[in-house]
């Protein structure tokens, strides 16, 4: 089989993607790292890195949407074990692990990066939306409607992305209780319909 230089390029950059994600593990690259030491750390040249992402932004980006397609997929299985307050409890949990500040604050590095140029980060805005996919999909699975379900959705994953950049910008001052509070705001919703019995 041949493959197009599209495909060619897509599996060349696959593999440089999964050799930055080998050489830093859970943690992102700071954004003061040079695409240069990036390139030493991972073995390979400054040019690839250059050429498949971009910018020391395009790697933080391709990590980042990586990593968190990674975790969603752990997640997912909470998500269709378990309750709306479980997925968000488990979400929380994921996200504020001491392992998780440096993917933490480049999440918000590149969010803001973003915010001026969407079309540079198309993938990494794309991928944005997930976890308010699935957690909406269990508050309809819960009797909301499709409409409110989006809406409660999307406010409580404002509400833990505020709270985690509480915690990037002023660390310790977060609520303890940080997921009660979260909740909270969805108070209104019905009780879990039971599962039927298999």
């Amino acid at each position: 089989m041949i493959l197009s230089t599209s495909q060619r390029n897509g599996s060349a950059r696959e593999r440089l993607l999964a050799r930055l994600l080998d050489a830093f593990g859970e943690a992102l690259p700071p954004p003061e790292m040079s695409l240069r030491e990036i390139a030493a750390r991972t073995e390979t040249s400054h040019a690839l890195l250059r050429y498949h992402f971009g910018s020391l932004p395009g790697v933080l980006a391709a990590m980042l949407t990586a990593q968190r397609s990674r975790d969603n997929e752990a997640l997912l299985e909470a998500a269709q074990q378990g309750t709306f307050d479980d997925f968000v409890a488990a979400i929380w949990r994921t996200y504020t692990r001491p392992e998780q500040l440096s993917r933490v604050r480049g999440f918000f590095y590149v969010v803001g990066l973003a915010a001026y140029a969407p079309e540079d980060f198309r993938e990494f805005v794309e991928s944005i939306d997930d976890l308010t996919v699935m957690l909406s999909s269990l508050a309809e699975r819960e009797g909301l409607e499709a409409k409110e379900a989006r809406e409660v959705a999307t406010v409580t994953i404002a509400a833990i992305r505020g709270l985690l950049l509480q915690e990037v910008l002023t660390p310790g001052t977060r609520s303890e209780d940080a997921v009660t509070l979260i909740l909270r705001m969805s108070e209104g919703r019905p009780a879990p319909r039971s599962r039927p019995e298999r």
